[in-house]
């Protein structure tokens, strides 16, 4: 049995690795999701290069939106996701490195 509400948010995130590339993802709980990610668990992509930052962070009605959005977010160049990085507001991002 799932732990998840109809309520409860999803969020879609962007990392950045060490090597400056951006991992996109979705999950429930930023805080925790990036702690797995800075630890070596969760995603391959940080094997190489580990992970530094949330440097985005969007907040999603449901899992199904928050697919959607990952997926949208994976097809932009790179460029365009720096832009999004650099045109979105922090306060969210900077507040899921420093909950515990």
């Amino acid at each position: 049995m799932s732990n998840t509400t109809a309520a409860q948010h999803w969020f879609v995130y962007l990392v950045r690795a060490s090597n400056g590339a951006l991992y996109c993802g979705i999950t429930t709980e930023p805080a925790r999701r990036l702690r797995q990610h800075q630890s070596g668990r969760g995603a391959r992509f940080f094997r190489s290069s580990p992970a530094q930052s949330m440097v985005y962070l969007e907040a999603c009605a449901d899992k199904p939106t928050a697919l959607r959005r990952e997926l949208a977010i994976k097809a932009l160049s790179k460029a365009a996701k720096e832009q999004l990085v650099l045109a979105s507001p922090l306060s969210l991002a900077e507040t899921v490195s420093l909950d515990d």
